[in-house]
C-alpha cells in the first residue's frame, strides 16, 4: 500500500510539472518553469500578455523560430509565460512590459536584445550559443545569408588568430542581428575584391552599392562603426522588420521624414532625402515613415503628426527618453533638409515638445485634464500636492485604472491642497518628465522645489488615499520605484 501511495504521489507530481508545447514553443508555468530551466542549457523565454498587440505580432515569428530550431535538431528551446496569469514569475524576473524576452543559460538569466522576426531570433540564439562567425567558401553561401537578412559581413582571414581576425571575431560576438561570415578561400576573396585581412559588407538594398569594403585599421570599435554606417540603406523605411535595426543600433540620432507614399512628388522628396543623407551617414540614421500605412498610426501619434499634414520631418535623439526636434520650415528642399541636419549635429536646435490646446473645461471635472501648455502651472504649483497619471488612450491598464482614478478625483474634488490630474502622453510632453510606459503615476509635492516622485504603490483607491494622506517618505518612494517589479503597465 505504501508503495502504491508513493507511485500515486509521483504521478501527481509529474502531471503538475508536465511541459506542453504550443507550435513548438514550451508553455511554461509557475509549476514547471524551474524544471524547464534545469532540463535545457539554452532557453529563450517570452513573458507576454494575451491582450498585448506587440505580443500578438511576435507570436507567429516566435513559433516559426522554434520550428526552425526544432527542424535543425537544435537543443536551443523557446518557451513562453502568460505573465498575467503567472504573476510571481513576472515579478521574479522584473518584467515591466510586454513582451519581455529573457535568455537563460544553465538557469542564469541574460537579457535578449535581438530582433523580433524569426530569422533575427534564430541568428541571435545561434550566435550566443555557438561560433560567432560562419565559415563560407562559395558565393552561393554568401548570397543565401544576404537574401535572408539583406545585410551580412564577410571577413577574409587566412589566420583568424591574427590581430584583425581576433577583432573581427570579438565584434561578431558583440554585435546582434548581423550575420558575420569568415573565409580563407582565395577564389571567394577574389570574387568580392578583398585581400587577406579585409572586411566587406554585402547588401541587397535597392539603389545602393551591393558591396562596401571597410577602410582603416581593424579594431572592434572600428568594425562596429563600419557596420552601423552600412547595415541599413541610406534611407530606410520604418516597419516591424526594420524597427529593431533602427532603434537597436549604436547610432541614436534619427532623421525622419513622414509622408504618404502615394502623394504627388513623394518620389522626388525621398530622392532628395537620400541625397542629403550622404553627408551625415554614420552620424544619423535616415528613416522614412509612410503615413498612409495603418500600422504606422502609433508612431504618427507619438510625434503628433497627421496624414493630412503631408510630408514633414523630425530629428530625434534616443537616451533616457526621446528628445524631438522640429524644423522651422515646411518645404523639404535639399537646402532645408541639409541645414536641419547640420544644425542638429552642431547642437544649435531647441527640443520640441508636443502639446494640445488647453481644453476650456480642463478643470470642470474632479480629475483635472493637463496638456503640455498648462502642466507647469498646475503640477508645479507649490501650494498643492498633485498626483498625475500619464496615460495612453489605447492602453489596457489605463482603462482598468480609469474608474478607480475617477473615484479618487471625486474624493478630493473639494480638497484645498490635493489635486488629482491626468495627461494624455501620446499627445503631450513636458520637459522634466520621462514616461517609459503606461500608466505612469508621478507625485508633485507642495513646497518641494519642483520635486518629482515616482508613485509605485498599489492601484486601489485605498492605496492612493493612504499615500496622499499618510506621512509618506518621498525619498523612500523614489527608491522603491527604482526597484519596482510591477508589470502592470504597457510599453510606449
Amino acid at each position: 500500500m505504501k508503495y502504491a501511495a508513493a507511485v500515486v504521489v509521483c504521478l501527481v507530481a509529474l502531471a503538475q510539472c508536465e511541459i506542453t508545447e504550443d507550435e513548438g514553443v514550451l508553455v511554461l508555468t509557475e509549476d514547471n518553469f524551474d524544471e524547464a530551466l534545469s532540463a535545457n542549457e539554452h532557453i529563450l523565454v517570452e513573458f507576454y500578455a494575451p491582450w498585448c498587440g506587440h505580443c500578438k505580432a511576435l507570436a507567429p515569428e516566435y513559433a516559426k523560430a522554434a520550428g526552425v530550431l526544432n527542424d535543425e535538431g537544435s537543443a536551443i528551446k523557446l518557451g513562453k509565460v502568460d505573465a498575467t496569469e503567472h504573476k510571481s514569475l513576472a515579478s521574479r524576473f522584473g518584467v515591466k512590459g510586454y513582451p519581455t524576452l529573457k535568455f537563460f543559460v544553465n538557469g542564469k538569466e541574460r537579457e535578449y536584445n535581438g530582433g523580433r522576426k524569426s530569422p533575427d531570433i534564430v541568428s541571435w540564439l545561434k550566435k550566443k550559443t555557438g561560433p560567432p562567425c560562419k565559415p563560407v567558401t562559395t558565393v552561393a553561401e554568401v548570397d543565401a545569408e544576404v537574401a535572408a537578412a539583406h545585410f551580412a559581413v564577410l571577413g577574409a582571414f587566412k589566420d583568424q588568430a591574427s590581430a584583425g581576425g581576433v577583432a573581427y571575431t570579438a565584434a561578431a560576438r558583440d554585435t546582434d542581428g548581423v550575420v558575420f561570415m569568415v573565409t580563407d578561400n582565395d577564389d571567394l576573396m577574389k570574387e568580392f575584391g578583398v585581400a587577406d585581412g579585409s572586411v566587406v559588407a554585402v547588401r541587397d538594398f535597392a539603389d545602393e552599392e551591393p558591396r562596401v569594403v571597410m577602410e582603416g585599421d581593424l579594431t572592434v570599435e572600428a568594425i562596429g562603426t563600419f557596420i552601423s554606417a552600412n547595415r541599413l540603406p541610406s534611407v530606410v523605411e520604418f516597419s516591424d522588420e526594420t524597427a529593431p535595426m533602427i532603434f537597436g543600433g549604436e547610432i541614436k540620432s534619427h532623421f525622419l521624414v513622414f509622408g504618404d507614399s502615394s502623394a504627388e512628388g513623394h518620389g522626388d522628396i525621398i530622392a532628395t532625402f537620400r541625397k542629403v543623407s550622404k553627408s551625415s551617414a554614420g552620424k544619423l540614421i535616415h528613416v522614412y515613415v509612410d503615413s498612409a500605412k495603418a500600422d504606422n498610426g502609433r508612431i504618427l501619434e507619438f510625434f503628433g503628426i497627421k496624414k493630412e499634414d503631408g510630408h514633414v520631418t523630425r530629428i530625434i535623439q534616443l537616451g533616457e527618453g526621446v528628445d524631438k526636434y522640429a524644423p522651422d520650415f515646411t518645404e523639404l528642399s535639399e537646402e532645408n533638409l541639409a541645414k536641419f541636419a547640420a544644425d542638429y549635429l552642431a547642437g544649435s536646435l531647441q527640443k520640441h515638445l508636443n502639446s494640445e490646446e488647453v481644453p476650456e473645461d480642463w478643470d470642470a471635472k474632479p480629475v483635472k485634464v493637463l496638456v503640455g501648455k498648462n502642466f507647469e502651472s498646475v503640477a508645479f504649483d507649490e501650494s498643492k500636492d498633485v498626483l498625475v497619471e500619464f496615460y495612453a488612450p489605447w492602453c489596457g491598464h489605463c482603462k482598468q485604472l480609469a474608474p478607480i482614478y475617477d473615484e479618487l478625483g471625486e474624493k478630493y474634488k473639494d480638497h484645498e491642497s490635493i489635486v488629482i490630474a491626468k495627461m494624455d502622453s501620446t499627445a503631450n510632453e513636458v520637459a522634466d518628465v520621462t514616461v517609459r510606459g503606461f500608466p505612469t503615476l508621478k507625485f508633485f509635492p507642495k513646497n518641494s522645489g519642483r520635486k518629482i516622485v515616482d508613485y509605485s504603490g498599489g492601484r486601489t483607491l485605498e492605496d492612493f488615499v493612504k499615500f496622499l494622506e499618510g506621512e509618506h517618505d518621498t525619498d523612500a518612494e523614489d527608491d522603491k520605484a527604482d526597484e519596482d517589479d510591477d508589470a502592470d503597465h504597457d510599453e510606449l
